[in-house]
This record gives C-alpha cells, structure tokens and sequence, in this order.
C-alpha cells in the first residue's frame, strides 16, 4: 500500500492545470466580449433612440411635401425651402424625381431601427461623412475614428453657428458632434421621401466611451495576461517542487517515490506487456562501518559514485534505478531470464569496481588505498508477462511496491555472508511470507486457547546423574498446523514484539505447574524460563515476575530467570537494576548462550549472576579439541571463582560429560541425558529420581 505523501503526489499529478488555464482564458474572453457587446449596445440604442427622434422630423417634412402636391397648398413647399431642408423623393423604381439641396445621399442603407428593425423606416449613409455607417445587421453603428474630425468639425461656441442646419459642412454645436444621416418613409402614394437628419452628440460622451471601452479591454487583457503569468510561474514552481519531491538528496537521481512513480509507468506501457522484467534490492555491504571509518561526506560520495555507475547500465525511459535508504538501490530492468539478470548483476559489479570518488581512488570490489573493500548483495524478483489465450496483456496494477518487497525478503536470505552475491525470491519464500501473516494472524488465539505447550528439558549433575533442575521451552499444538517446533514461531514473535506476551504465559504456566507438584507432595527442582531482550526495556520487569509468581503461590527460588547476553547490548542500567531486584526477590539469574558474543567477560563484569550457561557450540565442530576444552575450563574457573554455578549445554557424548565432571561443571543439559520433554514425562523423570508418589 502507497503511503500517504505517494497519494498525495498522484492526486496532484492527476490535476489537468493545462486545462484549467483554457478554460479561464476562455471565460475571460467571453467576460471580455460580454462587457464590449454591453457598451456596444448602449452606443447603438442611443444612436437608434436619436434617429427615431429625426424619423419624426423626416416624418413630419414628408407630411408637408405630401401636401405641397395640392395645387391649393403650393405655399408648403416654401416652406421646406425656407428651412434649408435637404431632401429627395424616389418612385416606385429608384429614380429621383424631386430634390433640394445637395443630394450627399449614399446608396449604403437598408431597414433599420429600434427593436430589431420593426421601425417602418429605411436609413442611408452620407457619401461625405461616414461617421454614422450602416451594418448588415440592420444596425446604424458610431464610426469612433475621433482623429477623423477635424478641426472645423467641432466648435466650442454655439454662437458661431447660429444656423446649425444649413448646407455647409458639418455644423456643430458647443461640445456637440453633429453627423449626418439620410432618413427615409414612405408616401401614401407608394413614393420614398428622404431627407437629411443630424444625430447630435456630446463629445465628451463618445470621447468617454472610447475611453472606458480601451481601458477597460486593456485592463482585462493585462489582468488576463498577469493571471496567466501568474499561472505559468506556479506551474514552474510545481514542476521544480515535483522534481525536487522524486531526487535524492545523496545522488541527485531517482529516489523511492521516483522509483515506484516511473517504474510503474514503465510497467504500464503496451509495448512493455511482453517483457519479462526484474526489480532488484542491491545494498552495499558493511557501507555503515566505511562510514565510521572515513566520514559521512565520504560515504556520500560514495553512494552518488555508485549511483552514477548504476545509471550508465541501465538503458534510458526502459529501465530504472533509484537510491531508496541509506545503503541501498532500487533497480527495473529487463530479464529474458535469470541467467541474463545475473549476467548483468556480475557485469555491474565490474563496473562499480572502476567507480573512482574525486580524488580518483578506487572504492568499489577490492582493496582500495584506504585499504577498505566493498561488496554487494542483491534480492531479486521476478515480474512475468500477464497472459491471457496466449496474447500478454496491459499490466494495469504493477503493484511494484510488493515486487521490491519480494526483493528485500530475498535479499535477507543473504545477511549470514559478507559475500556479495544475488537470491531470487522464490515460491519458498513466498510460503515463508505466507507463514508469518498464518501466526501472526492465530497467534493471539493460539494464546487464549493456551494452545502453546511447556515443555521440560531436565538439568543433570554430572558427577551423580542426578536431575537437579530443568529449562522450560514452548511448544504449539495448534489445531490446524499441527505441532509447530519453536524455530517456526518463536523468530516471528521476536520480531513483531509478541515475545514478551509468550514470557508471561510461560512464567505463569511453570510457576503453576510447580505449585501443583509441591501440593501433589513431590520434590521439585529448579527450573529456568527464558525472558526475552525486548522484556528488559520495562523498568517494572522484576516486579511483574513476582507478582506473577506469587499469584500462583510458587517458591521464589523454583523459579529461574534466564536472559541472553545479548540482552546486555540494550540499555544496561536497567538490565542490572532489573537483575538486582530479581535476586532481591528471591529468584536465580542465569545467562544463556555465553561465549556467543564478543562481550562476555565484560557482560560478566558488570552483572552479579547465579548462573552461567555455556553455549552448546563450545561442544560442537571438529575444532582442535584441547583448544576447546582449555577455553571451556577456564570459563568453569572464572565462573567458579565469581560463585556462580555452571550449566553445559548441548552435550551430546560420554566424554564430555567426563571432561565437564572432571573440571568441576555443576549441571549438564543436552541430549546425552534427555531431549524436551512434555510435562507428564518430566514428572515420571521426577517420580523415578526422588522415589516420590505418583501425581493424582
């Protein structure tokens, strides 16, 4: 499962910003029409509001030329003449059969007006001022070429025209444009009257307009221009900050998230659906004592060297590296087979032992002039084609996460050598993954269903063969594995931190079964239980044993509490407060395995025990066997000396037993006297040594 910053990352990566611009830019170019079509309308509905205003006029002129027609109204005809008024009449067919004035009437024109055209009127263009034009909408429109008036256009005192409606140029009025219009209707007697109307104006007003139109499409543009800079430069941002989330800090290349974000990618791809891929986890050997031995700088200098020398054998946009923790790499790539990965494994290990740092020294696959050598081990896993009716299909879901999973836990096969080397991950392991998640999943119920055995195997005197005392180990009788020996179980619980739980469970259970042998009458020994390292880190550790032991009602001194040396490379203040108070409360310490680490002596320096277990592995081997046993008495003379008592472990033959009695051993155990044993067989051992009654 991806963690949360990887869903963080691909939800932003599915954002379409790209899109996102578009349609702004649109929605602001639609704003950008919406308010120009608005000021537009204004001008053309104050220009159709005027010339219906002059439609009247036209009209009314037209009503008298009609009666000027009449013999008997002559006089009306005078007085069109007498007002100046320019006009035409047109027949049926377009000719013209009257005029006054000069005729400026252009034949630009059609039906206009307010309302969409329902005007009953026709309107022209002047052939000499083209300021007001006709549109093929049926609009009259403001030709806003302000520098196209000149300065006789335009007066600042009315009194200078006294007659603004005369046949001169242009005539205006204080701060008025005035622009000519030939305005039509028709006659009852099916001819066009025509007549010239001025549209007048105020300056200021288209001077305004013009002005808020320009200003504001330009600040909508530079708005929508900064915006969209704006934009950009977060997507730069974006795009750094993304690259900056998928480098590696070390080696400037391809972190995890890179890893797992192009690698499936990669995966993805059709052309890749036939391929036959290998995810690697190559880590560099001891890269942590190099670390120590030189510096952290060095060591990262290292690390970008290998990364650098890792990237030139991978084939670009196809295959993959990337540094994933602080000593190892993530690797995808090709493999027609298994051969072919290891192939290229050894042929990457020759070139990491040409890599050179900066001061061109060689670091990698042998002894360097820092006298420091570097190996490298690799977990592989094998991602197959998916096929289907033998076509290979799309892999949708790489799930490339779990494949370098699969990598690591072959990997870990290797960690008993320093040798480099390579493991593939294997149906094998995968039942051992698929182990771990069956008890972790039963290993609560195992508990409550006290499914975990005790089992006893007795401690003999050497010199007597006499049981003096036992060690407590633990079995699983589960119901639907059968029985389960502890080397199947017992790691698991270790790691996941279930050990301690076990630890109670087997206290309790050899405290009671101790109990229940001293009320049943029988002599009972002593006998050990193993607490785990983990268990150590509670301060109240000791307290929690007594309490436990004291429910039952047990003798402290049947009980033994055995710890590993490796305990002692915990947190060691606490391990001897612990210890002291366990022997407080009456109990027996013992460390188990001495003689497996490398801090033994020291271990026993600082920790007041009652007894010493020496390792079974000082009594295996074909090691020089007067080497063994001088190192085996010695350590019976130390312990002699700090008055602790001694047990042997894993004896298997006569002589040992011998050498051990010779050199003043206390307790022997191993398979030479008995195995585990379950309980009852441990009480008929009891039975048969103290000549006690039967348990009831």
């Amino acid at each position: 499962m991806a963690n949360s910053k990887e869903k963080t990352f691909r939800k932003l990566k599915r954002q379409y910003t790209w899109v996102s611009i578009v349609v702004f830019v649109i929605s602001f170019l639609l704003l950008i029409a919406v308010v120009n079509a608005a000021v537009i309308f204004f001008t053309l509905y104050t220009i159709d509001s005027k010339i219906d205003d002059e439609y009247k006029i036209v009209e009314h002129m037209a009503n008298i030329y009609e009666e000027s027609l009449d013999v008997a109204k002559e006089d009306y005809r005078e007085i069109l003449q007498k007002a100046g008024t320019r006009y035409l009449v047109k027949d049926g067919s377009g000719n013209i059969i009257a005029t006054q004035g000069r005729n400026t009437c252009s034949d630009v024109g059609g039906h206009t007006g307010f309302l969409f055209g329902k005007r009953p009127y026709v309107v022209y263009e002047d052939t000499e001022d083209n300021h007001l034009v006709y549109g093929s909408n049926g609009w009259v429109s403001l030709n806003l070429n302000l520098l196209g008036w000149t300065e006789n256009e335009i007066t600042v005192d009315a009194e200078e025209h006294p007659n603004p409606s005369t046949d001169e140029d242009k005539v205006l009025a204080s701060g008025y444009v005035e622009m000519p219009i030939w305005i039509g209707t028709e006659l009852s007697n099916g001819d066009t009257f025509i007549a010239m109307g001025h549209i007048r104006i105020r300056l200021s007003v288209i001077v305004i307009l013009a002005i808020i139109m320009i200003c504001l499409n330009a600040f909508l543009l530079v708005y929508m221009i900064v915006r969209i800079i704006r934009i950009v430069k977060g997507l730069r941002r974006r795009k750094q900050l993304t690259e900056l989330f998928l480098v590696d800090e070390v080696t400037k290349g391809n972190n995890w998230m890179a890893f797992l974000l192009k690698g499936e990618q990669i995966l993805k791809k059709r052309k890749n659906a036939d391929k036959r891929y290998a995810v690697l986890h190559i880590v560099i050997v001891k890269y942590r004592n190099y670390c120590m031995c030189h510096s952290l700088e060095e060591g990262q200098r290292l690390l970008y060297a290998i990364s650098q020398t890792i990237d030139q054998n991978m084939t670009p946009k196809e295959e993959l590296s990337a540094h994933v923790s602080s000593s190892s790499f993530a690797l995808l790539m090709e493999a027609d087979s298994d051969d072919s990965v290891r192939q290229r494994f050894d042929q990457l290990l020759q070139g990491l032992s040409r890599t050179d740092t900066h001061d061109e020294q060689p670091l990698m696959a042998g002894h360097t002039e820092k006298g420091h050598t570097f190996r490298f081990q690799a977990g592989v896993q094998i991602i197959e084609p998916h096929i289907i009716d033998g076509k290979p299909q799309k892999r949708r879901i790489p799930e490339l996460e779990r494949y370098y999973n699969n990598a690591v836990a072959a990997k870990a096969t290797l960690e008993e050598t320093d040798d480099s080397g390579i493991a593939f991950f294997d149906n094998r392991l995968l039942e051992d993954e698929r182990w771990v998640d069956l008890v972790e999943e039963c290993q609560q119920k195992a508990l409550d269903n006290e499914e975990y055995v005790v089992y006893y195997q007795p401690k003999y005197s050497p010199d007597e063969g006499k049981l003096v005392g036992a060690e407590a180990l633990i079995r699983w009788q589960s119901p639907d594995f059968g029985f389960v020996p502890p080397g199947k179980f017992i790691p698991i619980f270790e790691k996941n931190g279930f050990i301690t739980a076990i630890d109670h469970y087997m206290i309790c259970h050899v405290a009671a079964d101790q109990k229940k042998w001293l009320d049943a009458g029988m002599k009972c020994v002593p006998v050990s239980v193993n607490v785990s390292r983990a268990h150590f880190a509670e301060i109240d550790l000791a307290d929690q044993i007594r309490n436990m032991v004291d429910e039952v009602g047990t003798p402290h001194e049947l009980i033994e509490i055995e710890l590993t040396e490796s305990a002692f490379f915990d947190d060691k203040e606490a391990l001897i407060w612990t210890i002291e108070h366990l022997k407080k409360y009456g109990f027996s310490v013992s460390m188990d395995d001495f003689g497996s680490g490398y801090s033994s002596l020291n271990s026993l320096k600082d920790m007041n025990l009652d007894v010493l277990k020496l390792d079974a592995e000082f009594f295996r081997g074909e090691a020089d066997t007067e080497r063994k046993e001088a190192v085996v008495s010695e350590a019976i003379r130390l312990a002699k000396r700090l008055n602790m008592r001694i047990v042997a472990e894993g004896v298997e033959e006569k002589e040992q037993v011998e050498f051990l009695d010779s050199q003043g051993c206390d307790m022997i155990q191993g398979y030479y006297f008995a195995k585990p044993m379950p309980k009852d067989e441990f009480v008929e051992r009891m039975i048969e040594v103290y000549h006690m009654p039967e348990e009831s």
